[in-house]
């Protein structure tokens, strides 16, 4: 699996050397020149990027013409196709709506499965994940139907609910192995040891080592049983280097689950 941890400005370029690609949210180009070049750069020198259209932080996705404009001016190598939280029908409407108004975007398309309930994100991920304008699909950490599963908080549940979702769909041969996919955030970070050895995970993203490092709280063995809810983007401008060994230290642990 391809890790990515978003990261402040300050330690951008820290984080960057220690990471397999950049993940970028759109809707802070429009806010911060700084951080579009960092992108700018990135691309340049031949990264991978994955261009966000910053739904987990605004709760709706960027405006579509504003993204495509976005897009077209950074070239990334995958960009995420706006979506809709947990709704199947508003998630496929939106997807084909887009692609139909840009069918030629530079770039290649991710699409991210959603539902309300086990059945509707399986629903929406059959007809995703078996669409040839679909190159790589994604799936969300935190779906309404993951809180079914009781544990002692809800970041436990957010763990075992993608994890359950996963086997399952795999029981049920659901899950197109010939495609790739990336997995969207986490509720805690030891989640992905479930995942090793599954290489049509291409890719995953999270700011959690990064953002727990910032608290100066380190992971233990186990990882975490709780999770900072602060998010990212509303601290990207902050001076954080005086807690880069804890960040560094969640950072290489975090590869460690990702690669036991």
């Amino acid at each position: 699996m391809k890790i990515a941890h978003e990261a402040p400005l300050s330690i951008f370029d820290r984080v960057q050397e220690i990471t397999d690609y950049d993940y970028a949210l759109v809707h802070l180009f429009e806010e911060n020149e700084e951080y579009y070049n960092k992108f700018v750069e990135a691309r340049d020198k031949g990264r991978e990027i994955i261009l966000d259209n910053s739904i987990f932080e605004l709760g709706t996705a960027w405006d579509s013409d504003r993204f495509a404009y976005w897009v077209e001016k950074l070239k990334p190598t995958w960009y995420i196709v706006p979506d809709v939280l947990d709704n199947k029908n508003a998630t496929l409407n939106s997807f084909n709506n887009f692609v139909q108004k840009y069918p030629d975007l530079p770039g290649k398309r991710i699409a991210v499965a959603q539902g309300s309930t086990y059945e509707e994100l399986v629903e929406c991920y059959v007809i995703l994940a078996n669409n040839d304008k679909v190159d790589k699909v994604a799936m969300s950490f935190n779906h309404p139907f993951f809180q079914d599963m009781g544990l002692e908080n809800k970041y436990f549940n957010m763990m075992a609910g993608r994890q359950h979702t996963i086997a399952r769909m795999i029981e049920e041969n659901v899950i197109n192995k010939n495609k790739p996919h990336h997995l969207l955030g986490c509720g805690l970070p030891q989640e992905f040891e479930q995942y090793v050895g599954y290489d049509w995970i291409d890719s995953l993203d999270t700011s959690n080592p990064v953002m727990h490092g910032i608290k100066g709280i380190r992971y233990f063995d186990g990882g975490l049983n709780n999770k900072e809810s602060l998010k990212m983007f509303t601290i990207m401008e902050e001076d954080v280097l005086a807690s880069w060994d804890d960040i560094v230290y969640n950072i290489d642990r975090f590869r460690e689950y990702c690669r036991a």
